[in-house]
């Protein structure tokens, strides 16, 4: 091994194991903010909310307490998981870690990736504590399925809120993007069907305006209806056809997010 290719190969493992360092760090945080701590007693009401929607139903009281725990679930995973990490990175911008950081020998695309690994642990971790009541009451197929998805829908939220976090450097800002941002991939479906709709009582050129929004809106976002769906345990419906779809979509839009906070990160003066 020559001079030239020991000098550009231990620069490469040196700023891996910083990475690595950041990540590890990133993941002590939460475990000592309690934040699995706080997933575990978010899972424990909820659970016992379903319990209590189960006694008042009249039939189907299982498919019904099914339904309420996977969809209060996935809404309470991806809040916990955005506003831990929105909180944790304005943390950092406020007691000036951020810059100590950047004054040492890290290129700033390795501090982004050191927290964005860290905080996909994280995210992986708090899927699994969501999935376990969710075993118990579905079939084990259909709810690892449903797992995997929480999990990859969490991985979007993820590089979402440190490409939001990283352009905003302000919690209320960031939190509200994030919130638009979920809500609208969870109901562009619905959108494109009523702006497609004839019910409407609009005119042939306004709902043709409205139906290309949509669809320009439908190509810019995740399909987050298609991510974590109630229907795959109360129904046992085939989950794993549209687990690729959901993986691909997490790959190419994780990628997208963290280019983009990348480039951001790139052009601020600290």
């Amino acid at each position: 091994m020559t001079h030239a290719t020991v000098a550009t190969y231990m620069p490469s493992r040196r700023n891996a194991r910083r990475i690595g360092a950041i990540a590890g760090y990133t993941v002590l945080e939460a475990w000592r903010n309690r934040l699995i701590v706080l997933a575990v007693v978010a899972v424990v009401l909820l659970t016992l909310l379903s319990l209590f929607a189960r006694e008042l139903a009249v039939t189907e009281s299982g498919r019904l307490q099914t339904a309420i725990l996977a969809s209060t679930l996935r809404v309470a995973s991806v809040f916990l998981v955005a506003l831990y990490i929105l909180n944790g990175i304005t943390r950092e911008f406020n007691d000036k870690v951020l810059e100590l950081m950047l004054s040492l020998d890290l290129p700033r695309p390795g501090y982004l990736m050191g927290k964005f690994l860290g905080f996909a642990i994280v995210a992986l971790a708090v899927a699994a504590v969501a999935t376990v009541p969710v075993a118990v009451l579905a079939p084990i197929h259909a709810a690892l399925a449903w797992g995997c998805s929480l999990a990859l829908e969490l991985l979007i939220i993820a590089a979402l809120c440190v490409f939001c976090i990283t352009t905003f450097t302000q919690l209320l800002p960031a939190a509200a993007f994030v919130t638009s941002f979920y809500l609208l991939a969870r109901s562009i479906s619905a959108i494109q069907l009523m702006s497609a709709s004839t019910l409407l009582g609009v005119d042939g050129f306004g709902r043709k305006v409205s139906a290309m929004l949509a669809y320009a809106l439908a190509i810019a976002l995740p399909r987050m209806d298609a991510f974590t769906q109630t229907a795959w345990l109360v129904n046992d419906a085939g989950a794993q056809p549209a687990l690729l779809n959901i993986l691909l979509q997490t790959t190419a839009y994780v990628g997208l997010l963290l280019a983009a906070a990348m480039f951001d990160f790139y052009r601020k003066n600290f």
